[in-house]
C-alpha cells in the first residue's frame, strides 16, 4: 500500500458493529500502528474525524495515482 506522510488509504467494506462511524465503500485514511495489527486491528481516522481502532478485516487496502491520493488526503 502507498503511504503519504505515513499515512496510508482504505476502503470500508464492513460496518456492522459501527454503523455511526464507518460508511460502507467510503475511503478513509489509516495511521500505522504496529501493536494494533498484533491483534489484527486497524487505526483508522472515522466520521468523527479522530483516530480509533476497528478490526482489520473491515477495510480493504486503496491503490490510487499519486496525485489523486494526495488530493484525497488534502480533502480529508
Amino acid at each position: 500500500m502507498k503511504k503519504i506522510n505515513s499515512r496510508q488509504l482504505v476502503i470500508c467494506i464492513q460496518n456492522e458493529d459501527y454503523p455511526a462511524s464507518l460508511e460502507k465503500r467510503k475511503i478513509y485514511e489509516s495511521i500505522p500502528d504496529p501493536d494494533a495489527a498484533k491483534y489484527n486491528q486497524i487505526r483508522v481516522i472515522d466520521e468523527s474525524g479522530e483516530d480509533y481502532l476497528y478490526p482489520e478485516e473491515y477495510f480493504i487496502p486503496v491503490t490510487l495515482p499519486k496525485n489523486v491520493e494526495e488530493a484525497v488526503i488534502k480533502a480529508a
